[in-house]
């Protein structure tokens, strides 16, 4: 097998060629490579997302109505920009277009 030195040193860190360059024949095992495991049940995976679900910091009433408040806010003021880009633009080009 024809390769450089750059080549061969990082086919042996990852322990796919000998120190001659040679390839190894049996493949090493992965260090954290595990076999796979069995799925688990549909019931199972609900309790485990219940109980991750009581883990998560949940934003309480007031923080929710303060949050969509701002979305709302600023959806207008973008939407109301861009409204008046657009009519900017649009009467821009109308008016360089017709003399």
């Amino acid at each position: 097998m024809s390769m450089n030195r750059q080549q061969k040193r990082m086919l042996q860190k990852q322990g796919e060629v000998d120190a001659d360059g040679e390839p190894v024949r049996a493949r090493r095992q992965q260090p954290g490579a595990t076999p796979p495991q069995e799925r688990t049940s549909p019931m199972q995976f609900l309790r485990e997302v219940r109980g991750e679900l009581r883990k998560v910091a949940w934003p309480s009433r007031p923080e929710t109505v303060n949050y969509s408040i701002v979305v709302l806010f600023t959806i207008v003021v973008l939407g109301a920009i861009i409204y008046g880009l657009d009519w900017l633009f649009s009467t821009f080009i109308l008016e360089l277009f017709e003399a």
